[in-house]
């Protein structure tokens, strides 16, 4: 339900009212009328092409351009976001930029400046919280917040929502439209907010809540990417009907795990958070190298530095390792019959893993790195690393995590101690603070980027 479809009334004053029109007084409404109005438990804020349009709000030339944010200026490589008015022109977050400027040949292209993301982030939490408190911040652009009391009524909801998107342009700028969705739980707030883009405010209430949801796609639905939906497609669910008629048993052997039946709570309209036994199943990131860090020395230090960031949410998130991974994409000449990357690079792929002793320290886990890195492919056709990915796996969370035997609880809480000193000095004055010798060299090259769960502080 959009908002303009609930209350038309809502931008007129008495002055518009039709002659001999008495307004009703608030008296005249029973307690059981009011009681009866749909209310929402949550509000959830997207803003809409987030790094375009900070670039937009930030730098005045940008504003009314074809946009896009880069990671690094090359054909290779991919937009990681893009301005409305280059999304107007097929380009979106995933093109690669070859293929971006030929779809827009005017389009802009801005290499991304992650510290600036973040300010602006903290400053539209600010925003937001003088409006409601945020409840959970879910990614760079997007937040929950909670609705409580007087909050819930869809109107009243509704005209919070219309506060919220006010106060971001007031207090952070003109330039950052958001999305608002309401609904009575966390992931269908999320839902609504994506069903009107740029600049929208949907509620899903529960009396509109089936009907809604029939008109969506699969795909619409957080956590359905294009593996998930060809696996239900190939268990006979193609469309919101096929699934919204399975009962809570069936979405569990669907999906093969709870996660089935937590969604068919969801789009029931049931509200409840994660359970406290969640946690992160693994930690990775990647990089894709410029041309001239393609050398093995300059990939080792990228993924040295891979590891340092993925080790330091470890710990943050006070998780334990129980295996390491590491992948390498080797560029090769065309012509050779290579397959072609995502990024447009003709391409050869290795990845291992091998298990560990459940740890979290760097020693350990640079230890394992250098074995990985020993491992890999030499000799002709990879010599040109492009691609570098590190990934921390089987993650057990502190209260499971058991001491290895070889190892003294009074070294464990000494190295504990040791690492969350380095992390805070890294966090407080930035991730170069304290590091091997050995990434140097890679801090320029692989510029810190924003996690995906994880909005690092500024520095």
């Amino acid at each position: 339900m959009k908002a303009g479809d609930l209350n038309p009334e809502d931008s007129s004053g008495p002055e518009d009212w039709p002659e001999g029109t008495v307004p009703l007084e608030p008296a005249v409404i029973s307690a059981n009328e009011r009681r009866e109005e749909p209310c929402l438990n949550w509000l959830f804020v997207d803003l809409n092409s987030y790094f375009a349009s900070v670039e937009q709000q930030d730098r005045a030339e940008l504003r009314g351009v074809p946009v896009g944010v880069v990671p690094m200026l090359a054909d290779t490589t991919c937009c990681i976001a893009a301005s409305y008015e280059a999304k107007a022109h097929g380009v979106k977050t995933g093109t690669i930029v070859a293929d971006a400027k030929k779809m827009c040949p005017n389009i802009v292209l801005v290499e991304a400046r992650h510290e600036i993301y973040v300010d602006y982030h903290h400053r539209i939490v600010e925003a937001v919280e003088t409006c409601l408190p945020v409840t959970a911040v879910m990614s760079i652009d997007e937040m929950a917040c909670k609705l409580m009391g007087r909050e819930r009524p869809l109107l009243a909801a509704l005209e919070l929502g219309r506060k919220v998107k006010a106060r971001i342009q007031e207090q952070v700028g003109p330039f950052l439209r958001s999305s608002v969705g309401l609904a009575t739980s966390r992931y269908l707030a999320k839902v609504a907010s994506d069903m009107e883009k740029p600049d929208g405010l949907v509620a899903l209430p529960l009396d509109v809540l089936p009907e809604a949801l029939r008109r969506l796609t699969l795909r619409d639905l957080p956590g359905i990417g294009a593996k998930t939906e060809k696996r239900l497609n190939e268990k006979g669910i193609h469309t919101m009907d096929d699934l919204l008629k399975l009962d809570c048993e069936q979405a569990g052997q669907l999906w093969g795990s709870v996660w089935g039946e937590r969604l068919w709570h969801w789009l029931k309209g049931e509200d409840f958070e994660m359970s406290e036994t969640e946690h992160l199943k693994s930690i990775s990131h990647s990089h894709v190298l410029a041309p001239e860090m393609r050398t093995a020395e300059k990939a080792w230090a990228v993924a040295h530095k891979l590891l340092h960031k993925a080790a330091m949410r470890l710990r943050t998130h006070k998780l334990w390792a129980s295996s390491i991974g590491l992948a390498v994409g080797f560029s090769v000449p065309r012509g050779q019959n290579a397959p072609v990357s995502r990024f447009g690079v003709p391409t050869r792929g290795w990845h291992h893993e091998i298990r560990l002793s459940e740890c979290q320290d760097n020693q350990t886990l640079i230890g394992a790195l250098c074995r990985l890195w020993a491992e890999k492919p030499k000799g002709q056709g990879y010599d040109e690393p492009y691609f570098i990915g590190v990934s921390l796996n089987g993650l057990v969370p502190d209260r499971l995590h058991s001491l290895n035997l070889f190892d003294s609880l009074d070294n464990a809480k000494s190295r504990a101690k040791l690492l969350e000193a380095m992390d805070q000095l890294n966090q407080k004055y930035g991730m170069s603070t304290l590091v091997p010798a050995t990434m140097l060299a890679a801090y320029k090259a692989a510029p810190t980027r924003i996690a995906f769960h994880s909005i690092p502080d500024l520095f």
